[in-house]
């Protein structure tokens, strides 16, 4: 998975204001926003799906490659596929919950304001059910390197682990670090602009 991705798609829409927005813009911008949110989500979701798929083919070539010594590649694979099952399971859920043209208003802004939360809470839980099976089945991926290298190969010198060990690391903690910033500027302040539309719409009722 790549969030990247999923922040650029955001970050090329203007930025939610928050509670401060003016009720009268929400309004006029609501459908817009609608449709490019569950664009972003489908985009992200189906790249995501796909890298998954190109991984675990890349694996089952690797442990073909290597011979019966690579059975620990089969871990990897599941983890892998693990992560697109989440994904696979946002698809289904999204068709689901799927609104039509003709519902009204109020009931398109819960179903957004229920979406932003239930993405709010995929991202601030990502190293359960993403950066953790992705850095095991990395970190398995490697050992199998390491334990097939020959002693003079680099894969087995100290400094060479050190640093992986360490630029790994840093890309765990940037990926993290990204979802929080996703999470801080962009759905929080969206969740409160929808948050003031509702109350809007349900004082004028």
């Amino acid at each position: 998975m790549n969030w990247n991705d999923y922040e650029a798609v955001w970050k090329r829409q203007e930025l939610p204001v928050g509670a401060d927005a003016d009720l009268t813009a929400l309004k006029e911008t609501f459908e817009t926003k609608r449709r490019k949110l569950a664009a972003t989500l489908l985009i992200r979701d189906w790249t995501e799906i796909s890298a998954c798929a190109v991984v675990v083919a890349f694996y089952a070539w690797f442990w073909r490659s290597i011979g019966p010594s690579g059975w620990p590649m089969a871990v990897a694979m599941l983890l892998i596929l693990g992560v697109a099952g989440v994904f696979l399971r946002e698809r289904r859920r999204t068709r689901r919950k799927r609104l039509g043209a003709d519902a009204p208003l109020l009931a398109k802004i819960e179903a957004d304001l229920a979406e932003l939360r239930h993405q709010r809470q995929l991202l601030l839980n990502v190293w359960a059910w993403y950066l953790a099976p992705c850095a095991g089945a990395v970190l398995i991926h490697v050992g199998v390197m390491i334990r097939r290298a020959k002693p003079w190969q680099a894969t087995r010198e100290p400094l060479f682990l050190l640093g992986f060990g360490l630029c790994f690391a840093l890309f765990l903690w940037f990926a993290w670090a990204i979802n929080r910033r996703v999470v801080r500027k962009q759905i929080d302040p969206r969740l409160a602009e929808l948050e003031k539309l509702r109350r809007g719409i349900l004082t004028t009722e």
